[in-house]
């Protein structure tokens, strides 16, 4: 389409299933322009990585284009290990589950500085992820009473130095390499709304590698999507297009494990609470367009579907997806002020 700097793409990690030869074939089909397949996808069946020769010409063949490789997984993993949650459980191989916290997050720590080297022979300057519960399930819990403080222990403080630390190694490896590590803000991590990821950037001393994957659908607890992502624009270099539905009268906080139960419900684009259209206008107002065109060398951005339900076939509601950015997203970019040619 003349004049759009957005192109259609989508989100790989939900498809887990396929193979990355598969997933393009399905993402090009939807009509998708380019993809974001997640590092699961790019792996070999040694566990190491496929070369990459292999995974462009794969590209290539599938004439898509490479928008970014979605990391959520092993970072969660990583700041999340020293927990000893269980949850990390479904991410890691079979043998490092077994192993004890320190190792499971060694081990996640090396496959990321992998990964990272990957991208980098990849062009892949954007990296979206999220951080785990690096300052505990207390704080990650919100629970308003606090008590995040107290004779001999201040969480807050604690779990900003334990930030800074562990993920040192990864970004000191980031910023060698010129790459943005993208945290989705999101519910359950290091960084649950704007002021938390600007606590982050402030502890590790403006460290220009952390950046933003911007996804409105977390945006279901007070903050809306524009005072988020307003408040990190200049951090803003990668986006999800996400649609979500609150069930009115239902707890937010309910222990809910069964989709359809939830009050919360990802849903496809077209009919959510948000308004896509909006959401992408202010993409274009904070520069994320222009950002994520400078580092990857680019003529468009990606707008990248992530669109999930707790109903409709994922694929289907991917596919309806797709084709919903591409035709109502991707609009031609005005080139001045309607006023300009009036009265003339």
């Amino acid at each position: 389409m003349a004049n759009t700097i957005f192109h259609s793409s989508v989100e790989g990690a939900q498809h887990g299933a396929k193979s990355l030869t598969q997933f393009l074939a399905y993402a090009k089909k939807s009509g998708a322009a380019g993809a974001q397949p997640s590092n699961y996808m790019l792996q070999n069946d040694k566990g190491g990585f496929k070369k990459p020769k292999e995974i462009r010409e794969t590209f290539a063949k599938a004439k898509m284009k490479l928008d970014g490789i979605s990391a959520h997984c092993p970072f969660w993993v990583h700041t999340t290990a020293w927990t000893g949650s269980p949850s990390v459980v479904p991410f890691i191989p079979g043998d490092v589950a077994k192993k004890s916290s320190a190792e499971i997050e060694q081990w996640a720590q090396d496959y990321i500085l992998r990964l990272l080297d990957l991208c980098a022979e990849l062009k892949v300057k954007i990296v979206p992820m999220f951080w785990g519960v690096a300052f505990g399930w207390e704080l990650a819990s919100g629970y308003p009473w606090g008590f995040w403080a107290g004779p001999g222990y201040d969480l807050l403080q604690e779990g900003s130095e334990r930030f800074v630390r562990k993920t040192q190694k990864i970004r000191d490896h980031a910023r060698k390499l010129g790459i943005y590590i993208a945290h989705e803000i999101h519910p359950g991590t290091a960084a649950m709304c704007a002021d938390d990821f600007n606590l982050l950037v402030k502890i590790c001393d403006g460290d220009k590698t952390l950046a933003v994957n911007a996804d409105p659908s977390h945006c279901w607890e007070g903050e809306d999507w524009e005072t988020r992502f307003r408040k990190v624009a200049d951090r803003v270099y990668a986006c999800h297009v996400k649609n979500f539905a609150i069930r009115p009268g239902i707890p937010l906080r309910k222990m809910e494990g069964n989709w359809p139960g939830r009050a919360m419900q990802f849903c496809d684009l077209p009919t959510g609470d948000l308004n896509m259209t909006r959401y992408t206008e202010m993409l274009i107002n904070i520069g994320y367009p222009q950002r994520y065109c400078k580092v990857m060398g680019t003529k468009t951005a990606p707008l990248i579907v992530e669109a999930e339900s707790a109903y409709r076939d994922l694929d289907a509601t991917s596919a309806n997806g797709i084709g919903y950015v591409r035709d109502n997203l991707c609009f031609p970019i005005a080139a001045g002020s309607f006023e300009e040619g009036m009265g003339a």
